[in-house]
């Protein structure tokens, strides 16, 4: 490939994904919140809030990750496996943090609900990213 046929900005840069990193390591320290230290509220529990909040959480992770590959040299098939390695992580990463909250944080407990509100927000966010950041 002569230097004339290389795309002009192959690769991300780190800075790129520093957005994704805030909001990975802002889901974090709300999962290892003691469950007394989580708000209660009825109304919000019994609209399952909790769930919306599990699936805009890791839905912005996939988003957030997949972002900085918009304008770059790579192909959109090359993209569209990009971006299913990182909603694949990212829903592994949402059963992790159920088992995070079962063995390591106090008043927190394993819920598989959870763990599909995750993948699910993961999953939407994936088609959105595909819409918006995998064209050539």
């Amino acid at each position: 490939m002569t230097e004339h046929n290389k795309p002009s900005t192959v690769g991300v840069r780190v800075i790129n994904f520093l957005p994704g990193i805030a909001w990975f390591l802002l889901g974090l320290v709300l999962i290892c919140l003691p469950g007394e230290d989580v708000p209660k509220d009825d109304f919000l529990d019994a609209i399952n809030f909790d769930k919306i909040v599990h699936s805009a959480l890791f839905g912005g992770i996939v988003f957030l990750f997949c972002m900085p590959f918009k304008k770059n040299g790579y192909s959109r098939n090359d993209k569209l496996q990009l971006f299913i390695k990182i909603t694949l992580a990212t829903c592994v990463w949402g059963l992790t943090t159920e088992f995070i909250q079962r063995y390591f944080v106090p008043g927190r407990q394993f819920d598989l609900l959870d763990w599909a509100a995750d993948s699910s927000g993961a999953v939407v966010a994936y088609f959105i990213s595909v819409k918006f950041f995998a064209r050539s």
